[in-house]
């Protein structure tokens, strides 16, 4: 399959990569930078010039999106909308504008936050939440399949998430990888695949 890859550069996006090519996928990667394709998943401009630059794809990865870390009493409005712009409807404009090009597939990212709040991630659990909601609505709209990844926390990031995610058990990265794997080469639509 051709399979555009966008945050590719990460953690999760590297993990992907390799699972991806061990499985003989071609892969289109995309990011800020780094990448075959240079996007920016907030700017909706971006990504239809993303899409315009790849063509048809068989399925879509992203391992993309980002929210702000703060106390529920120091957060503000914009702070609110970044996370919101960061990971929710960056994700649903890759779906909304690669539906015209997608043949297979997409798959997005939300994480544990959804059903495992912590200190500082109020953001970052309505974020995930939505996506993971947003997955199971559009399931029954599409004529592709759209599935979410919801890992914990992966071993590959302790060492700068390990402190706020104090007693969570880390998953290899790759394990998320796999869930990509399975919802890319599998058959079900509307899942969200918890790691962890």
């Amino acid at each position: 399959m051709r399979i555009l890859l966008v945050g590719a550069t990460g953690t999760l996006g590297r993990g992907i990569h390799e699972v991806l090519r061990e499985r003989g996928h071609e892969l289109v990667t995309a990011s800020r930078k780094g990448s075959d394709v240079t996007v920016d998943i907030t700017d909706p401009a971006s990504i239809r010039a993303m899409y315009e630059q790849v063509g048809e794809v068989d399925a879509v990865a992203s391992a993309a999106g980002s929210v702000p870390w703060l106390p529920l009493d120091r957060l503000g409005h914009q702070d609110v909308l970044d996370g919101i712009t960061g990971k929710v409807t960056s994700q649903v404009e890759l779906v909304r504008q690669g539906a015209a090009t997608v043949r297979g597939s997409f798959t997005l990212i939300s994480g544990v936050l959804a059903r495992d709040p912590l200190r500082t991630g109020a953001v970052a659990s309505l974020a995930n939440g939505a996506i993971e909601a947003f997955v199971r609505a559009a399931a029954i709209e599409l004529p592709q399949r759209v599935n979410a990844v919801s890992p914990t926390v992966f071993t590959e990031s302790m060492d700068a998430y390990g402190e706020l995610f104090a007693g969570f058990e880390p998953v290899p990265v790759r394990r998320a990888a796999n869930a990509y794997l399975r919802s890319i080469e599998g058959h079900q639509t509307g899942q969200v695949y918890e790691v962890g």
